[in-house]
């Protein structure tokens, strides 16, 4: 079969050696029997690899070019479970019902970020979200209190998921090479059901404070609370938004709220 050509606008970069593919394939092998959805798997070289650990797998990919290719190349092993579509534009309950599911991938570079806030808003579902995407996306959502490259992705995703940054990949295992490297993670589901404050105000929070994220936090958060603030003086809000823990942003989350009801 005719090889598929990596499209530049769509983030392709394919990745040819078999030992890593192998790899990643691997680092979801406990959740066999809970449905696999595979994102972008332009020529199916990590596919193989979930289908031969017989995983309940299904793939969707945007690239037409590639979607001919699978249903040439996998036609008995996937059937119908080829699925043609834009995975940020996925009704993922359609796709793979309501129960629980694994999400893993080579992912497109242009929109690993986005991809990750989809499995966000499916957190009651996506049990597992595991793949490769520069280095510099997986060690961001890896980071820790204290790091600098700790941000908004971190501390939402770091709130519901248990994450592990497993390995690079050089460049030279991709056709065509990225200018970067990449990185595999792995993202678990914790045991948090309720964060202990009002979810969408904890994203407002968290995003307004690293929008500044080089100010103290009572400069970059004091349009969140009323003039004159007692709570802007605590200790807490001397510090600077990578410095915090996720549960000392659901503290301060609770505190505007705090201040918003006195208001009201």
């Amino acid at each position: 079969m005719q090889q598929v050509k990596a499209k530049k606008a769509l983030g392709q970069h394919f990745l040819t050696d078999l030992t890593v593919a192998q790899r990643i394939a691997d680092t979801v092998s406990e959740y066999r029997g809970t449905p696999v959805l595979e994102v972008g798997p332009g020529m199916g070289v990590l596919t193989q690899f979930l289908l031969q650990a017989h995983h309940d797998l299904t793939v969707v990919e945007l690239d037409s070019e590639s979607v001919d290719y699978l249903k040439a190349a996998y036609t008995d092993e996937l059937h119908n479970r080829i699925v043609a579509a834009d995975f940020l534009k996925l009704d993922l309950k359609q796709t793979l019902g309501d129960g629980k599911m694994v999400i893993i991938g080579n992912y497109p570079y242009n929109i690993s970020s986005q991809i990750f806030f989809k499995v966000l808003e499916h957190k009651d579902q996506v049990v597992c979200c595991s793949g490769m995407l520069q280095r510099e996306v997986a060690q961001r959502i890896a980071a820790g209190p204290g790091s600098k490259t700790y941000g908004i992705l971190s501390v939402l995703l770091q709130a519901w998921y248990d994450i592990e940054y497993l390995f690079t990949v050089d460049e030279n295992v991709f056709n065509p090479p990225p200018k970067v490297k990449s990185g595999v993670i792995k993202l678990v589901r914790n045991n948090v059901t309720d964060l202990g404050c009002d979810e969408r105000l904890f994203k407002t929070v968290v995003k307004t404070a690293f929008g500044m994220r080089r100010k103290m936090l009572r400069s970059s958060l004091k349009s969140m609370f009323p003039p004159g603030s007692p709570t802007l003086s605590t200790e807490l809000f001397t510090k600077r938004p990578e410095q915090l823990s996720v549960q000392q942003f659901v503290d301060i989350t609770n505190m505007v709220a705090a201040e918003r009801e006195i208001r009201n």
